[in-house]
């Protein structure tokens, strides 16, 4: 069984999750109308207290445009077995936080290109000026 979920240092109590199993849709064998292996993972983060106040704070706001009432659900039915879509949508909501609270790329340090750069570009763009306009009739 699943104890919790890693994300990075932290780790995510089973008590703070919240599975909600249903069926799922699509065709079927024998088990089709009895067998609940559909799988909704529940995660409020705006309530969690495994996450630091700027984690939490840093995935919030990565996460405003999926999160309804500061909760995360990942829904997972793409294997037969319940335990399966269980460890899918595990690994799937520690992915989602993973990257919702990496830290921020580092700002970008404007540079100019070399003088080589612009003497190599210019000088292309020169050869590519003559050779059309060798290409043009003289008919005029």
């Amino acid at each position: 069984m699943i104890d919790g979920i890693r994300v990075r240092s932290v780790s995510i109590p089973e008590r703070e999750l919240t599975w909600r199993f249903s069926r799922s849709s699509g065709p079927g064998g024998q088990g089709v109308n009895t067998a609940d292996s559909r799988v909704e993972l529940v995660f409020d983060l705006a309530n969690s207290g495994a996450f630091s106040p700027a984690l939490r704070a840093r995935a919030l706001e990565r996460l405003r445009t999926r999160l309804v009432d500061g909760t995360v659900v990942v829904v997972a039915s793409e294997h037969r077995s319940q335990l399966r879509n269980r460890e899918a949508a595990a690994e799937r909501l520690a992915a989602i936080l993973t990257d919702a609270t990496a830290p921020p790329p580092k700002p970008r340090r404007p540079t100019k290109p070399s003088a080589g750069a612009t003497a190599r570009r210019l000088d292309a763009k020169s050869r590519r000026s003559r050779t059309k306009r060798l290409r043009r009739s003289t008919d005029d």
